[in-house]
Formats: C-alpha cells, structure tokens, sequence
C-alpha cells in the first residue's frame, strides 16, 4: 500500500469521527438557496477549503521532515511514530483517557471564536472550510505523523491532501443528505478504527526498525529509511 493510500483511509476512517465534531458546524453554514446542485457545490467548496489547510498543515509538517531526513533522524521518528500511534490505538480499545479535557478546551477556544466570527458574518463555506481545517483533531495529528515521515516538502502536502479527500465521501454524504450515515453505522465504523490504526503504527514502527522486509521494513541506508 502506497503512504497516499494510507493518508486516504486515515482520513476516511477519520471522518467518522469528524461527522461528530465537524458535521454540526457544517450545517450551521447559512443556505441561501433550494437547489440541491448549488448545496452540493457549496459542501464541496467548505471540504475544498478543509483540504487546502490540510495541505498547509502538510507544507509545514514537510518542512520539519526534510530537516529531520538531512539530520538522519527519520529512522528514529517512524519508530517513536509508530509507537505514539500504538498508544492511541489501544488508548481507544481499552477506552482510556490520555487527553486532559481543560488543555482541549484552551487548545479550541481560539478557534471557535474564530468560527463564530464566522459564521456571523456570513464568511462563507470556503473561508469555514479553511477554519475548520486547523482544529485540533486527533486524527489530523495521526495525518501529520505519516506526513513528517514522508521523504520530501511535496510529498508532505500531497499526503495531507489525500488525508483531506479521504474525508470526503462520508462528510460530503452526511452534509448533503442529512442523516445518510446514521448513528449505528458511525458505531460500527468506529470499531474498526483502533485496527486500523494499530496496523497503522506497526508498519511505522517495523519501517524505522529496517529489518529488511521487503515493503514493511526496507533497509536503512546512510543512517535514513528508503521510503517505498
């Protein structure tokens, strides 16, 4: 599997997880008009603009793993990666709490003084979609992981980005057709998420290891990783 399929399904089995924080805030969105083509183009503009600051985030995150890659640290990174990624997963199977819920409130009130602005003053889907795209997110984080352990600054965007239309087929479904992914189907999906991401952290962590596997832990080269 390719680091862009990856990106996608971390942002298809993200976007369950979105439709619960994000989906409300779509929908605050003001509607001027009854045509269902121009509410479809209006959802796909507000998730255009979340993909743009995903791919934003990614140029930035891009950055950081260049400087890691020519310092020869990435072999270190994808293992600490993998291994933060472990955690979440069981974290999230065992239901156990990492999170302190006064830093996330802190973390988010900017941020949702920012949207309230807003969606106030009629700022559009577009500039909504951009805001929304730099919420702190859990499963944006997990994106930026797998972003910095990317090989180049283009290959960190293209990767945010392919986060970003990964989630769209579930957001765009539920901002277009209310209640499409109801409640019992978000369950199910979100059981299956922790193997997602325990999968996710043992291919990272296996890839920094180089054990010479072919595509699950090619070998180090020159204190780096190859990434296939």
């Amino acid at each position: 599997m390719s680091t862009s399929q990856i990106a996608f399904f971390i942002g298809l089995f993200g976007s369950v997880h979105c439709i619960g924080m994000c989906g409300p805030l779509a929908f605050a969105i003001p509607v001027n008009h009854s045509s269902f083509w121009l509410l479809l183009w209006d959802k796909l503009v507000y998730n255009l603009g979340r993909t743009i600051s995903y791919a934003t985030l990614g140029l930035i995150t891009g950055l950081i793993g260049k400087q890691l890659w020519l310092s020869g640290l990435q072999q270190g990174v994808s293992i600490i990666s993998g291994i933060l990624i472990l955690l979440a997963a069981g974290s999230r199977l065992w239901k156990v709490k990492i999170r302190n819920k006064s830093s996330s409130n802190w973390l988010l009130k900017p941020f949702n003084g920012l949207l309230t602005y807003a969606l106030q003053h009629r700022a559009g889907h577009l500039a909504i979609g951009l805001l929304n795209g730099f919420l702190p997110c859990g499963f944006v984080y997990l994106a930026l992981i797998g972003a910095v352990n990317t090989s180049s600054v283009g290959a960190s965007v293209q990767y945010m980005v392919w986060f970003g239309l990964g989630t769209l087929p579930l957001m765009l479904a539920v901002t277009v057709g209310s209640g499409f992914v109801n409640q019992g189907i978000r369950r199910k999906m979100n059981r299956v998420v922790p193997y997602f991401m325990l999968c996710l952290g043992a291919w990272f962590l296996l890839r920094g290891l180089a054990l010479d596997i072919p595509y699950l832990s090619p070998p180090s080269a020159s204190g780096t990783v190859i990434c296939k």
